[in-house]
C-alpha cells in the first residue's frame, strides 16, 4: 500500500470549521500510500478544525484558493463538519475547482456534511451517494440516489456519514484515488 497514490497530488479543499478527524484520517492514508496532500482553502494562512462542538488545532494553507488550479491535483477531498462546507458552498471559486475535478474525470471523496459543497456545485444528480443523515433530503433533493451505507462510491466519487466510517472510506479513497480518472465522472 506505501505506492499505490506514489506521485499522486491530491488537494484537499476546506475552510474553518472542518471536522478535524475527517481531515486528518483520510489525509494519514493517502500520505501512507505514497500520495501528496495539500490543503486549498479561500483562507491564505491556516484553517482551523473543530472536534465535534469544540475548536481544536490550526492547519498551515498549502495553497489559498485564489492562485489554486485544479489541473495541478489528481484528486479531490473534502472534509465534513458544519461549518466548513457551509462556508465552501456560497464561495463560487469553490465550487468551480470542485466542478473542475468532475468535468476532468479525476476522482473526488467527500465525508459527513461535505457533500453539501458538491450539491451547490451542481454535481450531484443522477449520483449513487451517502451521507450524515442530516443532509439526506438536500441530497436526494439536488437529484442523488442516496443510500445508508459507511461507503459508498460512484464512477470515481467516493462518500461516507460519519468518522465512525473512516476505515472503509479511507479504503475506498485510497483506491479509487490509485485507480486514476473514471470516464463516468463527468458533472
Amino acid at each position: 500500500m506505501a505506492d499505490e497514490l506514489r506521485d499522486r497530488k491530491v488537494a484537499i479543499l476546506t475552510a474553518d470549521g472542518f471536522e478535524e478527524i475527517e481531515l486528518t484520517s483520510p489525509r494519514d492514508a493517502i500520505q501512507m500510500a505514497g500520495g501528496k496532500t495539500y490543503i486549498v482553502s479561500p483562507k491564505n494562512d491556516v484553517v482551523r478544525a473543530k472536534k465535534g462542538k469544540e475548536w481544536s488545532l490550526d492547519f498551515d494553507v498549502d495553497v489559498p484558493l485564489d492562485g489554486a488550479n485544479p489541473n495541478d491535483y489528481d484528486a479531490l477531498l473534502v472534509p465534513g463538519g458544519v461549518i466548513n462546507p457551509d462556508q465552501l458552498r456560497v464561495i463560487d471559486k469553490a465550487l468551480d475547482f470542485v466542478k473542475a475535478f468532475f468535468d476532468a474525470g479525476k476522482p473526488v471523496a467527500a465525508i459527513c456534511h461535505g457533500p453539501q459543497v458538491l450539491i451547490d456545485a451542481e454535481v450531484v444528480a443522477g449520483r449513487k451517494m451517502t451521507s450524515v443523515k442530516n443532509i439526506r433530503k438536500d441530497l436526494i433533493n439536488a437529484g442523488a440516489r442516496w443510500e445508508d451505507s459507511a461507503v459508498v462510491v460512484d464512477q470515481g466519487l467516493v462518500t461516507s456519514r460519519t468518522p465512525d466510517d473512516l476505515p472503509d472510506f479511507n479504503e475506498k479513497v485510497v483506491e479509487e484515488f490509485a485507480e486514476g480518472k473514471h470516464a463516468g465522472q463527468h458533472a
